[in-house]
């Protein structure tokens, strides 16, 4: 039989939303007992059982609601007096969302833009390059992350986007970034960001106005010029600002309210 934690695992790499719900304690007569585990997935089918019957149901119906919260909750049940259970005792449940594996997409595999995934790959992000040119991605260094070597907007029509995917755009040509931008800005992302001056920012922002690719709101959601502002010059102190934003974006995202 697959391990829980196995089905967890496929779970958060699948991108897959669910959540895991534990029994932490429990007091008098109750179906199972503390350690007791169930996966419940997005669309209500589970695996594994934490009882059956009603506490099953609230429980599942609980852990869909922090799915798509994203916060864990721990709670309570008197199995008489909330779910008119003939058990008669109570169990406590400890739900955590299993949030699914962030994808990086970077486009532009430059000095930049390897710095970013260096950094990125030790902070749980799954790193996709997206570059054209030939032979760029023959060293070494690219055998750690997906790559894909062809058109940038073949490449962007062929690829699926979500609501985990951040979106880093530092291409060699100012160019390809709008170009890029315009295509992937109206796509499901977490974060959208591109590289470039304050002077090109605003050209950029006041052609995709006047020429309607894009609203004035559309374009203020986008992180440009990227990353947190400090003096940074060199290409890592470069990718250390575009981290510090994506983590930032992640965190808020997974916090729970105070």
């Amino acid at each position: 039989m697959t391990s829980i934690f196995t089905k967890a695992e496929e779970a958060r790499l699948g991108n897959k939303g669910a959540a895991l719900c534990l029994i932490v304690e429990t007091k008098g007569s109750v179906p199972r007992k503390p350690g007791a585990k169930m996966i419940v997935y997005h669309d209500g089918t589970s695996h594994g059982t934490i009882g059956g019957g009603s506490i099953e149901l609230e429980v599942i119906g609980k852990a869909i609601e922090a799915i798509s919260s994203r916060i864990p909750r721990k709670l309570t049940f008197s199995l008489e007096k909330d779910l008119d259970m003939q058990c008669g005792g109570s169990m406590e449940v400890f739900i955590e969302p299993i949030l699914p594996m962030n994808r990086l997409f970077i486009y532009g595999a430059g000095h930049v833009g390897r710095a970013v995934a260096d950094f990125a790959r030790g902070l749980d992000f799954s790193v996709t390059f997206f570059d054209p040119r030939e032979k760029i991605f023959q060293d070494e260094f690219f055998s750690a992350f997906q790559c894909v070597n062809k058109d940038y907007f073949d490449a962007i029509d062929e690829t699926d986007y979500d609501d985990n995917t951040y979106i880093v755009i530092v291409t060699p040509k100012h160019v390809y970034d709008e170009e890029i931008l315009a295509r992937v800005a109206r796509k499901p992302h977490a974060y959208l960001g591109m590289m470039g001056s304050r002077q090109k920012v605003d050209q950029l922002k006041k052609r995709f106005t006047s020429e309607h690719l894009l609203s004035p709101e559309e374009l203020d959601r986008i992180d440009m010029p990227i990353g947190i502002r400090f003096r940074a010059e060199t290409p890592r102190e470069i990718a250390v600002s575009i981290l510090a934003r994506l983590i930032d974006v992640r965190n808020n995202r997974t916090s729970i309210p105070i």
